[in-house]
């Protein structure tokens, strides 16, 4: 699998206080490796969409999509608690 970034993506990236810009490239690095890998808690957010959430740590989510071979990665915000 390949990753892609929405311009919205890019902004909330260049935005995030730096370890948590660390984290989620760590983060993403699973994504791309393994789906299911433990840290992710990736789960289906949306399934009329097919939008999928995963985690960056505690307090911080990331959101995307599955399109053809490629993850497309639309935000990161924190975590509505």
């Amino acid at each position: 699998m390949t990753l892609a970034y929405t311009k919205s993506a890019l902004e909330s990236l260049g935005n995030l206080p730096k370890p948590i810009r660390k984290a989620f490239y760590k983060q993403v690095d699973f994504l791309v490796r393994d789906l299911q890998h433990p840290s992710l808690r990736a789960k289906k957010y949306d399934e009329a969409s097919g939008r999928w959430q995963a985690r960056v740590n505690r307090n911080w989510r990331f959101y995307f999509r599955i399109i053809g071979d490629r993850y497309v990665i639309e935000d990161v915000v924190p975590h509505p608690k």
